[in-house]
Formats: C-alpha cells, sequence, structure tokens
C-alpha cells in the first residue's frame, strides 16, 4: 500500500506541475515562441514537444493520481463503478455532440489533446470527465454526509451538486479552450456566453449528473465514509484544474465566466470540504455478545 501512496503522490505532483508549466508555456512561452525558435534547436524542439503532448501528459498524470486514490480509499469496485459510467456516458454524449450538435452544440476538437476517437474526439477527454467528475462528486457526497444520514433526498442533492461543480469548471474552461489565441475546440456557431452556447452548459451538467447518478445506484450498497483529510486530493485535483483554465481565461479578459465559477464552484467545493468530518471513521467491530456466547458454551465444555 505504501508504493500506491507513493506513486499517487508522485502523479499528483506531476499532474500539478504539468498544469502550472502549460500555464507558464501558454502565457508566456507560446507568444514569446521566435525568440525559442531563434536560440537553438533544442528550444525549438522543446516547444513542439510540449505542444504536441503537454494537454495529455496532464490528464493522464491526473488521471492515474485520481484511480490510484479511488482503490486505495474507496476499493477496485467503486472506483469501476464511478469510472466505467463516467468514461463511456461522456464518451458517447461527446461523439454525439461531435456529430450532431447535440447535447452541447456544434464544436470540433483541434489538435493538441492526443489520438482521436473515430476521428472526433480525443481519448484524453472521457479521462478528463471521469477524474475531475469523481473529484466533484466525491466533494459533494461526503460533504452533504449521504453516508452518514442516508436518503433519497441527499443522493439527489449530491448528484445536483456534484454536476454543478463540474459544470463550472466549465465556465473557466470554454473561454480558455476556445476562444483564446491557442483553442484546443471551436465553435460552429460562437454562442451568446463569451463565444460559448448556453446549450454547452446544460449538457456538461446533464452529462455529469447522468454518469453521477448511475454511479450512485451502483454505490448503493456501499457506505463510503471518508474523512477530512481523505478528501484532500479531491480537493486539490477540482482547484488545479479550475486555476488552470482561470489563468488562461482572465489572460484573455474573460472575467465574468471566471467569477461565476469562483463562486458557484469553488466556494461550495471548499464550504463542502470543511463541512466533512475531522475525526477518524469508526471501523465496525463484531458484536461483545458473540464473544460472551463463546466464552458460556466454552465453560460449559469443561463443566
Amino acid at each position: 500500500m505504501r508504493q500506491l501512496v507513493i506513486a499517487e503522490r508522485v502523479c499528483l505532483i506531476g499532474h500539478i506541475v504539468s498544469k502550472a508549466f502549460g500555464l507558464v508555456g501558454m502565457l508566456l512561452v507560446v507568444p514569446n515562441a521566435e525568440i525559442l525558435f531563434n536560440l537553438s534547436q533544442v528550444g525549438e524542439t522543446a516547444v513542439q514537444l510540449s505542444m504536441a503532448g503537454g494537454g495529455v501528459v496532464d490528464i493522464i498524470l491526473g488521471t492515474i493520481a485520481v484511480s490510484i486514490y479511488a482503490y486505495r480509499t474507496l476499493g477496485l469496485g467503486t472506483w469501476l463503478a464511478f469510472m466505467l459510467p463516467a468514461m463511456f456516458i461522456s464518451l458517447g454524449s461527446e461523439l454525439l455532440g461531435t456529430s450532431t450538435g447535440f447535447p452541447f452544440g456544434d464544436y470540433s476538437y483541434l489538435s493538441g489533446l492526443g489520438y482521436k476517437i473515430a476521428g472526433l474526439v480525443p481519448f484524453t477527454i472521457p479521462l478528463s470527465w471521469f477524474y475531475v467528475g469523481l473529484s466533484s462528486y466525491l466533494i459533494a457526497r461526503i460533504g452533504l454526509k449521504v453516508a452518514q444520514k442516508p436518503s433519497w433526498g441527499r443522493h439527489i442533492a449530491a448528484i445536483a451538486v456534484g454536476a454543478l461543480l463540474f459544470t463550472c469548471w466549465d465556465f473557466a474552461l470554454e473561454p480558455a479552450m476556445s476562444q483564446t489565441s491557442l483553442p484546443f475546440w471551436y465553435w460552429e456557431h460562437p454562442g451568446a456566453f463569451f463565444g460559448t452556447p448556453y446549450q454547452n452548459y446544460a449538457g456538461w451538467f446533464g452529462t455529469s449528473a447522468l454518469f453521477m447518478s448511475v454511479a450512485g445506484l451502483l454505490w448503493r450498497n456501499a457506505s463510503i465514509k471518508l474523512e477530512r483529510s481523505q478528501l484532500n486530493l479531491p480537493l486539490v485535483v477540482y482547484l488545479t484544474n479550475f486555476a488552470f483554465a482561470a489563468g488562461l481565461s482572465l489572460a484573455a479578459g474573460f472575467y465574468i465566466p471566471v467569477l461565476l465559477g469562483l463562486f458557484l464552484g469553488v466556494v461550495p467545493a471548499v464550504a463542502l470540504w470543511l463541512s466533512s468530518s475531522t475525526t477518524p471513521i469508526p471501523v465496525a467491530v463484531e458484536p461483545a455478545s458473540n464473544e460472551v456466547s463463546v466464552a458460556r458454551s466454552v465453560k460449559v465444555a469443561l463443566k
């Protein structure tokens, strides 16, 4: 288990560092790439490699870190019960969206995010839906104390809040990925909300709520109780991914989408994290009556 913890932390640190380098690179290096090109062949090669695979490495490291975390804290079955629906449902929505315009609108992916499935959707996209989606859902579920006070109302609220947190990430992400000088996707018909159609956010909320609902049904017999320290990784992943998108959007002058995501996503996420338990979750033990009955049977046998 210690090796898993080390691998998880290494991947998480790599994910954060990749985000930081990506932000600096896109804000400072790319606009001045000709300087590196003129310095040496090494500089030119570094820029080209970074542009070609930087986003892919970043997403893969985040996926591995969250997968190890989920395996350690939730168990193999619970982890897969979220990851598989999240990836397949999000991929289906993305393929449908890039083919028909439903549920997000008319858009297409450019290069920079890896091999495209069916020539339409980069393979890294469903990975990002999984690891940010799980982080959002766990923050909501644990913060709302679904396991401690189970009810249909709390389950539904956790799905709704988790989907809202996930969608709020996209408020900062959309302008950064589609409206800046280095886009990763583009809209055939730019929407009214800073170039993004309002339909896109409904699609994000609906898709994430769908796979969180499926996961919630598959988790119905699992008592998932995590203390605050065990929720640190999901919060760090959520905040890191939001900060990267927000940095790019703010640099391009898109303040309102970032502020909207901040107040509707980041602030509630931190508040839910703070509301989670700080005390260790008690471990269930066998009733003492079993020990008493065993002891009595031994005494009877001795007589």
